[in-house]
């Protein structure tokens, strides 16, 4: 057999080596057909007895887990039950099976890409990727109407020699529930054909710490059950059927790389302090209150970003300022006095609450979005900054406001905020009197204004994500011209400069909370430049924290300021490689 390889999005780093087991995927097996007038109602049945099967299988996987497995996977099982019991999954298809007299897996699939549709149409990564929640719900239902036998029967009768082998899983998608079910089995790694870095299945293999690659195209098509495959989390390559020279080199690099965990758990209480003594802070963002498990479990100095709009999500009514306020809570005194980093809700003007009344935008990436559509919402966000308020109370709580543009944005934020405070103050409910207001700077206006922005704030914090896909005028989600989304743009970071610049002149903090901040290939340029606070996913910390160890500050910051010299992308990126070789 010839070795190929394929190169996909790594979403979780490390090395597997194993036999491919192929997943099914249900979708591409629907077939439309017509019923008869005296059989819809038993169509009908059928459909509602497979939802009622899908429950079933899903309670019982929630049920199953250990004391101490991840809190993720709960949260994951759950989102998927409540996708289950709206009625835009389990009550729609049965009126498409009565209008059009069509089987259940064709009905259930009409719905699906009508829903799928609206989520298309949402700017956020994040939100967006919420569409795969959708198409796995309806995969797992379609299983059962096409006869499929549940994954999880499957997978508990093999044997123990076959899960001893660690397979790698190969599918078109992983549902959160499937990843569960293959995790309690031993399996080695995830690659699938869709998927993005904040897909629910990206994040389960990160909080898992499984090797797993995204967005391979047509792996599912091109690999042979049972054949033997390479994944390579970090660089995002699978290499089928190698051969025995390259086994051999990932064999040592496998054995390498599990030797590297190891030791970097052992610098996991130790503080993140350059040779020449200066302190980095790294911070973990966090998507959940459950997060704080992994948190607290790499040791991180707090929290730099908890994402708010997760609260919202999967649901048609409003979260109350008693469950935001518990939930706001629950992350403050879990994190014992550490700083947590509240950013106030980023959602949207085509993602309303009510999944049934999306807005289209024609540019949504530049509409009612973030504080925007707080600050044309007046009570939904008085709602949320009393509970942010009140939880101030139980920890050292910071709001952070996203997607700032103008200066009349954040004197309207602070009177509103105001508002909120006097609020409780009459109502004698305690709070941080005190507490930091901090803004995103995301829009390269906010970034060329940076001094302005830090004289009215307490601190600063970059989201790279938009702050790169702003300046360069690049969808980073589109394939056609993802490959030019690069962060080393000169003009990238001479925004993120002259933002370290405004806040060391004023005297406020600045951090970087976007995918920049847990690169390792970035580490040493993002302190080199004036960076002493970056907040990442909770996976990244330790390794992170290794680089900051072996940085000199004298010297890095002697190389930044070359690297901020040079105008061609090229020479920036062969002098950055530079600096991870000393």
């Amino acid at each position: 057999m010839t070795s190929f390889s394929i190169h996909g999005v790594g979403v979780s780093g490390g090395i597997a080596i194993g036999q491919a087991h192929l997943v099914s995927n249900a979708l591409l097996e629907v077939v439309h057909y017509q019923l008869p007038k005296h059989l819809i109602e038993d169509e009908i049945e059928r459909f509602s007895n497979a939802v009622a099967t899908v429950k079933q299988d899903l309670e019982q996987i929630n049920s199953s887990f250990r004391k101490n497995a991840p809190a993720e996977l709960s949260a994951f099982i759950g989102t998927h039950l409540m996708m289950l019991a709206d009625r835009s999954l389990s009550e729609a298809p049965k009126d498409i099976i009565r209008n059009e007299q069509c089987n259940a897996e064709w009905a259930i699939k009409l719905q699906m890409d009508d829903i799928v549709d609206q989520f298309e149409q949402i700017e956020d990564e994040y939100l967006r990727e919420r569409k795969q929640d959708v198409i796995q719900v309806v995969e797992r239902i379609i299983k059962v109407l096409l006869g499929h036998q549940s994954q999880l029967t499957t997978e508990q009768q093999a044997s123990a020699t076959q899960e001893e082998r660690r397979l790698i899983l190969v599918a078109h998608d992983i549902s959160p529930a499937d990843a569960i079910q293959f995790k309690q089995h031993q399996f080695a790694a995830f690659i699938t054909d869709v998927g993005g870095a904040t897909s629910h299945t990206a994040i389960l293999a990160r909080s898992l710490n499984i090797p797993s690659i995204v967005a391979l195209q047509h792996a599912r098509d091109l690999i042979n059950n049972g054949e033997l495959i390479i994944v390579d989390g970090d660089l995002g390559v699978v290499i089928v059927s190698p051969s025995k020279e390259i086994l051999a080199e990932y064999k040592l690099r496998q054995e390498l790389w599990e030797l590297e965990q190891q030791k970097l758990q052992r610098i996991k209480t130790t503080k993140a302090v350059t040779i020449d003594g200066t302190t980095i802070e790294l911070f973990a963002n966090i998507e959940v209150p459950e997060d704080v498990t992994a948190v607290r479990a790499v040791g991180a100095t707090g929290i730099g970003l908890y994402r708010t709009e997760f609260l919202f999500m999967n649901r048609r009514d409003m979260p109350d300022e008693e469950e935001q306020f518990l939930a706001y809570k629950a992350v403050a005194e879990a994190m014992k006095g550490a700083p947590v980093t509240i950013r106030t809700l980023d959602l949207g003007a085509d993602k309303q609450m009510n999944p049934d009344s999306v807005v289209n935008c024609a540019n949504p990436a530049l509409g009612l979005r973030a504080i925007r559509l707080c600050l044309s919402e007046p009570q939904i966000f008085h709602t949320q900054l009393r509970a942010l308020l009140r939880a101030s109370h139980f920890g050292h709580i910071k709001i952070l406001i996203p997607m700032l543009c103008t200066l009349a944005e954040l004197r309207q934020t602070k009177l509103l905020l105001e508002r909120a405070k006097s609020s409780l103050r009459k109502e004698q409910i305690p709070f941080d009197e005190n507490i930091s207001l901090g803004g995103m700077i995301e829009i390269p206006a906010a970034a060329i204004n940076a001094e302005a922005f830090a004289n009215e704030l307490d601190f600063l914090s970059i989201g790279t994500n938009d702050l790169i896909q702003y300046t360069l005028a690049i969808d980073r989600t589109d394939d056609a011209v993802a490959h030019l989304y690069n962060p080393l743009h000169p003009s990238v970071l001479k925004l993120i400069s002259i933002t370290i610049k405004a806040g060391a002149k004023l005297g406020k903090s600045v951090s970087v909370c976007g995918e920049m901040a847990g690169d390792v290939k970035l580490t040493k340029l993002l302190i080199g430049m004036g960076l002493r606070q970056l907040s990442m996913h909770p996976s990244h910390i330790l390794s992170i924290k290794q680089q900051v160890l072996h940085s000199q500050l004298t010297q890095l910051n002697i190389q930044a300021r070359k690297v901020l010299g040079l105008t061609d992308i090229e020479k920036i990126e062969a002098l950055v490689a530079k600096f991870n070789l000393n």
